[in-house]
This record gives C-alpha cells, structure tokens and sequence, in this order.
C-alpha cells in the first residue's frame, strides 16, 4: 500500500470513529446537548482534529443520515431481481423491517429524533442522494405496480408515502418498545418478531386487495 492510500484509509478511519461517537452520544444525551468538544472527547483528540473533518456538529449529523439511508440502499439492492414489481413491493417492506430491527440506533437517528432533523434541513440545499433514492425506489416500484393495472386511481407518490408510513410505524413500534407492550396484553407463548410477521402479512394481504 502507498502513502498515499495508506492516508485516505487513516482518514477514512477517523471519519468513522468520529461518526460512530457522535451516533452514540446524540442517542445517549440528545442532539442539543452534546458539542464538538464532546465528541472530541470522546475519541481522544482535539476539537480541532474534529474541524479537519467537518465543519460543524450539523454536518455530522448529516452525514450520520446519509450513511443511514446508505445502508438502507444496500438493504435494497438484492430486491432488483425481482422482476415482478409487486413481489418487490411486498419484498421491500421485508427488506424496510430488517434494516430497521437489525440497526435500531442507526434507525432512531434517521426516523425517530426531531432534534436532527432541525439541523439536517440547514442542509437540504446539498444533493440528498441517498435519502432521495431509498424513496425513489419506492416510486417506482409502485408506479410499475400501477402500469400493470395495480392500484388504480392512487397517486403514486402519496400511495408510496402510505406504504412507508405504515412500515415506519410498525419498526417504530418495535424499536421504542411500544410492541413490547402489545405483546404483554397477549399470551406470554407470542414474541415480538411474530406480532411484526403476522402484522406486516395483514399489510400484504390489504395490498393484495388493493391490486384492483
């Protein structure tokens, strides 16, 4: 390895140690209450160290979100072989609920936190690719459920903020323990991945009945 690849994995690596405290700090203690400083701390550097990498804890923030929907794109991308469009609708729903379980602190920051989304809309005049592209998949998928006479009469754009709705709820369920509740005023034999299987079948069936 040369030098010079030799300092873009350092600096690769000092990103991400700088990402992964401040992930967990922002959980731990809220967006507001954790400074650049703190995060600096955190990894046993300098705040100036930090400043090398970006220019303000918004930034991070922002970046924390874009690597978020980043792995949610890779969670995506096996479903392209489905040929099928409606298959792939119901497979990405799937595809939604085991990125969320599987990272449900990366998920809270993406999803469940006002906080950053104060601070990520400062800036919303960049490109939000990733963000942008996790939904876009979603578009189209429907609007090729809707070309082979599926769901008709719904815009596709509000029929795909439906879906998403739906799921996020259910994840969100799940992950700030709400379902936990649910499953206790049941019998004690159920468990928290069966109340989201069974729950998300109903949703598929409802779409089946959707299809027209």
């Amino acid at each position: 390895m040369g030098v010079k690849e030799r300092k873009e994995r350092d600096r690769q690596e000092m990103r991400d140690q700088i990402l992964k405290s401040a992930h967990q700090l922002f959980l731990e203690k809220g967006f507001d209450q954790i400074s650049i400083r703190n995060i600096a701390e955190a990894i046993e550097y300098s705040p100036a160290t930090i400043y090398l990498y970006f220019k303000d804890k918004n930034e991070i923030v922002h970046a924390l979100h874009q690597d978020g929907f980043k792995l949610l794109n890779q969670h995506f991308q096996p479903l392209a072989k489905f040929e099928q469009p409606f298959e792939r609708l119901k497979e990405m729903g799937k595809a939604y609920i085991k990125f969320a379980t599987e990272n449900p602190g990366v998920y809270e920051l993406m999803f469940m936190r006002s906080e950053p989304m104060e601070h990520v809309s400062d800036c919303l005049d960049e490109e939000w690719r990733e963000g942008d592209r996790a939904f876009e998949f979603l578009v189209e998928t429907v609007a090729q459920c809707q070309s082979q006479g599926y769901f008709k009469g719904l815009h596709p754009h509000s029929f795909s903020m439906m879906i998403w709705s739906f799921i996020h709820g259910l994840c969100s369920l799940r992950i700030s323990q709400h379902l936990g509740h649910v499953k206790g005023a049941r019998e004690s034999k159920i468990s928290l991945d069966d109340i989201m299987t069974t729950t998300y079948a109903t949703f598929s069936q409802a779409l089946e009945k959707l299809k027209g």
